[in-house]
């Protein structure tokens, strides 16, 4: 096949005898241009620097990340397109690893030993079903989910042997356009034509989204009792109770997962998060262990692992064991944005713990370093808020605080900002904190919506852009300076710099509040500027 000849491939194997072997394999089956990386590392930098057709990886790459975990930082940070083609290779025959792969929904997967003839079956396979979807995949990663929903309906007319694959899609970009009632109706439509279970995951996704979660817990409940495996909907479900309060059963259903699938490190996070809240001490320590140890050859590792990891350890008694992982901190996280700000409150801790006089200095350090756009997540500053709270530092406290409840997703993540000040004794200072932060954010809307009522379009961009840059979680914010981004160019012309903005700022919005009632309407005038200027009918001739 001619098409195989121009397939460029990546060929992940530490092992120089399975290289050779599954290089040769890959030349029987007409595939020239391969390339090699030996670790997880230099496959993700290869990954970054060029687009790949084919990645065949090995599960077990030796020290350092596995397959599962490549995949998964893959899969999280979008570093292939959607029409990259993922196998995973592995001789292993625990059903807990290889499962571990299949939740992150590789292409295919091999079992070693296999001939030639069966990795050119899989792959001709995978490339029959990527030609099929592979204008939906264009508009959606040109930020085009309305035009991509168009696309599907042609693919379930054109290709009907991936119909059911079609309306899945349909329905997923019915989530990210935050419209759970026709998201809903076709997780219905598709439960009724087919029992498959990722039907019903859907809907209660669905059902969650509308908040009703009551109804989604019924299903995810049923789905995880019909099969144990099934690890999305254990994910959905922990989610499901901790929206709604029960933190012990999140705790209780990650725990299950993670006994089921014991190598998603995101998973792992969310139930160390979680025994953290219910003071499950004991817990959180033995999994962020083992959150540090799987993450620390990441290339996208994080040091509050290492940040949490002390707050269990210090929170247990055991300082000498936390000053050992700040340590490993300092020498593995060196460069990392997030260091010193980590290592300053972690420090901290200690100090309180031990009563060392360094204790007010490295507060000093970790309130100046969490000022820093660094992404330091709210967990993080509210702990440090609580420790400044904790050494009579009220005004740094409060300085935290503020921050957090300027780019409060939610009135649960507000709360618990509140909670801070309430659990010191010092409820009316929340509420002083909360009444600033509302008047902060409001000030900003009313001058960007003044500017642009005196025609400085561009002006009232900026303003709500850097709003936006202050307040990157809270949807209303974000949305604001969409908004403004979509103003100025239905009054000042397409400008691809801020069209490109417009389209950034509407995505996050929908991450962050799928639900909101001004998105479709935001995202409806974000497509009419499209075919005002052209831009859409552009985008159709050249494909």
């Amino acid at each position: 096949m001619s098409e195989l000849s121009d397939i460029r491939a990546l060929l992940i194997e530490p092992h120089q005898g399975m290289r050779v072997s599954l290089h040769n394999m890959l030349n029987l089956c007409g595939i020239t241009k391969i390339e090699h990386a030996l670790t997880a590392g230099t496959a993700v930098r290869s990954i970054q620097n060029k687009v790949y057709d084919l990645i065949l990886c090995e599960y077990d790459l030796g020290v350092g990340q596995d397959g599962q975990q490549l995949l998964e930082d893959m899969r999280h940070h979008k570093l292939a397109p959607l029409s990259t083609i993922f196998i995973m290779v592995t001789a292993e025959r625990s059903y807990a690893k290889v499962v571990s792969a299949a939740e992150l929904a590789p292409s295919d997967y091999l079992l070693k030993p296999f001939t030639a003839d069966t990795l050119l079956e899989r792959v001709i396979k995978a490339l029959e079903k990527r030609r099929a979807f592979v204008d939906v995949h264009a508009l959606m990663e040109e930020g085009n989910p309305t035009e991509a929903i168009v696309a599907c309906h042609h693919g379930e007319r054109d290709y009907p042997k991936y119909a059911v694959d079609f309306m899945r899609l349909r329905a997923e970009l019915h989530v990210v356009l935050g419209e759970a009632v026709e998201a809903e109706a076709l997780y219905t439509q598709l439960f009724e034509l087919k029992a498959v279970a990722w039907a019903r995951l859907g809907l209660a996704k669905t059902l969650f989204m509308q908040g009703k979660y009551q109804e989604a817990e019924t299903i995810l409940k049923n789905l995880v009792a019909e099969n144990n495996k099934y690890m999305d909907a254990y994910d959905w479900l922990a989610k499901t109770h901790e929206m709604i309060g029960q933190l012990p059963e999140a705790k209780e259903v990650l725990d299950t997962a993670v006994g089921v699938s014991p190598h998603a490190v995101r998973r792992l996070r969310n139930l160390g998060r979680i025994a953290m809240e219910t003071g499950d001490i004991e817990t959180a320590e033995n999994v962020f262990k083992k959150v540090v140890s799987k993450a620390k050859f990441s290339e996208f590792r994080d040091p509050e692992d290492h940040l949490n990891l002390v707050d269990a350890l210090v929170k247990k008694g055991d300082t000498d064991q936390a000053k050992s992982v700040i340590r490993d901190m300092e020498k593995n996280m060196v460069g990392l944005k997030k260091t010193a700000a980590c290592r300053a409150i972690s420090a901290a801790m200690v100090h309180a713990k031990t009563g060392d006089i360094r204790l007010t200095e490295e507060l000093d350090n970790a309130v100046v370093a969490s000022r820093e756009d660094i992404g330091l997540s709210t967990n993080a500053k509210l702990g440090l808020a609580k420790s400044c709270l904790e050494n009579n530092q009220e005004n740094q406290a409060s300085e935290i605080v503020l921050d957090v409840m300027k780019n409060a997703s939610n009135q649960r993540m507000m709360a618990r900002a509140m909670g801070v000040f309430e659990s010191a004794g010092k409820g009316h200072l929340a509420k002083e904190l909360a009444q600033r932060s509302q008047k902060e954010v409001m000030d900003l809307v009313a001058l960007g919506v003044q500017k642009a009522k005196q025609g400085d379009f561009r002006g009232s961009v900026e303003l709500m852009t850097a709003a936006a840059k202050k307040s990157p979680d809270n949807p209303q914010v974000v949305l604001n300076a969409a908004l403004a981004a979509l103003k100025c160019l239905e009054n000042m012309g397409w400008d691809s710099a801020i069209g490109e903005q417009a389209r950034n700022l509407i995505e996050a919005g929908r991450r962050l509040d799928p639900m909101n009632p001004r998105l479709k309407a935001i995202r409806g005038l974000y497509d009419e500027l499209q075919k005002k200027y052209g831009l859409a009918a552009n985008r159709t001739a050249k494909n």
